[in-house]
């Protein structure tokens, strides 16, 4: 365990090496933080730092730099997360604003937190089977061409177009399938209304069985498409705050991120609304990326996340800030969708 100063002195290493990129010296901490200790004292406890493996010195005659490990006490031992602004909150509500669906949330929701970390912004698309289905709606466009529609609890709205049987023009028989099908499947899950759609004919008169067939094909189509494999990636180009690591760190990140159950994998133990995880370097279960962090947050209801959304960048990142930034996000993203 260290004792407060060598805390004091390793939390002032890593601040002044994520603002400046540059090795630091001891003189630079003594004249930039208020340690109250001597330039020989701080010193001799970054030797001590460096022997137990919370920095490193990158080459001889350098500052020094914070390892994972470093890192990783810093994290944990974080007393306070930086507060976004009454600005920064107020952006987020402004550029959540006027979402339209599920995929427009997803899509905003990446954009705005690669912007306000300055990061590769990932989040993913909410898992249905965590959700219910809301509303359930068959409309007729025309005498053999109709529209299914299913709304869920995430936002989300599908529809497919059928073809209704030749000659059934009854809206009667539409009626009755619409009426059926709301009864059985609101308040369902997916896997639920699965089991239930294949009994949906038992309990309609022979005369509807054919559209019947039709529209619980349509509806077993979307609730068996489940979006939680599927990921949105924004803010690529902050991979330039890499600088020259282009084939240590940028390479890997860029064929990483077409990856999709990689991103997935990484977002992987964020499974709670209420908890940020940070992954630092070497924590990282994909080898290519172990020179990154990974900051990620489920989002969902008060009781339990729908999917999960993160952040991936340089080791050295601003770790107050962007926990900060992806919590509160995480916690709009998750009220809007389940007020929306």
């Amino acid at each position: 365990m260290l004792d407060d100063r060598k805390l004091a002195i390793l939390r002032a290493i890593v601040t002044d090496y994520v603002s400046s990129q540059e090795p630091v010296g001891s003189r630079a901490l003594v004249e930039r933080h208020n340690l109250n200790v001597s330039p020989a004292t701080v010193r001799n406890d970054m030797a001590a730092l460096e022997e137990e493996g919370y920095i490193t010195q990158p080459h001889t005659s350098a500052g020094r730099i914070p390892t994972d490990k470093g890192y990783r006490l810093f994290v944990d031992r974080l007393s306070t997360v930086k507060p976004l602004s009454g600005a920064e909150r107020r952006a987020i509500s402004t550029f959540m604003a006027g979402a339209l669906d599920v995929d427009d949330v997803v899509r905003r929701t990446v954009q705005l937190l690669a912007q306000i970390t300055r990061q590769v912004a990932i989040v993913q698309y909410p898992v249905l089977s965590s959700v219910v289905i809301r509303h359930v709606e068959v409309l007729r466009l025309g005498p053999d061409r109709g529209l299914v529609m299913c709304v869920s609890t995430a936002g989300a709205v599908e529809q497919r177009l059928v073809t209704l049987p030749a000659g059934d023009d009854d809206d009667h028989d539409l009626a009755l399938v619409r009426g059926l099908l709301a009864e059985r499947l609101v308040g369902a899950t997916p896997r639920e209304a699965v089991d239930r759609l294949a009994t949906v004919a038992d309990h309609l008169p022979p005369a509807a069985s054919a559209l019947a067939a039709s529209v619980t094909a349509a509806l077993l189509d979307i609730v068996a498409d489940d979006p939680g494999a599927r990921v949105a990636v924004a803010g690529v180009p902050n991979l330039t705050r890499f600088g020259d690591q282009y084939e240590s760190t940028v390479k890997p990140v860029l064929e990483a991120l077409e990856e999709h159950v990689v991103l997935l994998r990484l977002l992987g133990e964020a499974s709670s609304p209420a908890d940020v995880t940070v992954r630092i370097g070497h924590e990282n279960p994909y080898e290519p990326l172990q020179s990154t962090s990974v900051v990620a947050s489920g989002y969902g209801s008060d009781e339990r996340a729908w999917a999960t959304l993160g952040i991936v960048g340089p080791t050295r990142m601003d770790y107050p800030s962007a926990i900060a930034s992806v919590r509160a996000v995480a916690r709009y993203v998750g009220r809007f969708l389940a007020e929306g």
